[in-house]
């Protein structure tokens, strides 16, 4: 399970370790669609699809995080009446503008949904938010899958 009470740093590039730098090559031509798929990315760029899916949803470039204000969550709910609506509300009362919204059909009691946000008038830390969203008792898990267009 995820730590929510994580931290975040801003580390000069030339001091990562390889594999991070090289994730951060494969993610870029993944989202410039110079490559068509993981394999072809991790392949271009010299490093294992492990160390890619170690790293991908734990570094990003600094301009995208600034720029964008844009952060896509998704989560492992459990499907019971309301908690779409209480989710929303609690990222509604954040100050953040749902994108938007994708749910899958429950299966054995539990739902994922992925959410787009647009962060802009986020009234709290990202921290905090996933904090609250992760108190949600129907939230199994709650991670950041991209932020930035």
């Amino acid at each position: 399970m995820a730590d929510y009470n994580e931290q975040f740093y801003l580390v000069r590039r030339d001091i990562l370790p390889e594999a991070m730098k090289k994730t951060m090559e494969a993610k870029a031509l993944l989202e410039r669609g110079k490559v068509e798929s993981i394999f072809d990315a991790v392949h271009q760029v010299g490093l294992s699809r492990s160390a890619f899916y170690k790293y991908r949803d734990a570094v990003f470039p600094f301009q995208a995080m600034v720029k964008e204000q844009m952060i896509t969550l998704f989560f492992h709910l459990e499907d019971r009446a309301g908690t779409l609506s209480k989710l929303l509300s609690t990222v509604a009362e954040a100050g953040c503008n749902i994108l938007t919204i994708h749910q899958t059909i429950p299966l054995q009691g539990k739902a994922n949904v992925t959410l787009s946000l647009n962060t802009t008038g986020l009234n709290t830390t990202i921290e905090t938010l996933l904090q609250r969203l992760h108190k949600l008792d129907f939230v199994d898990r709650v991670e950041i899958l991209s932020s930035g267009a």
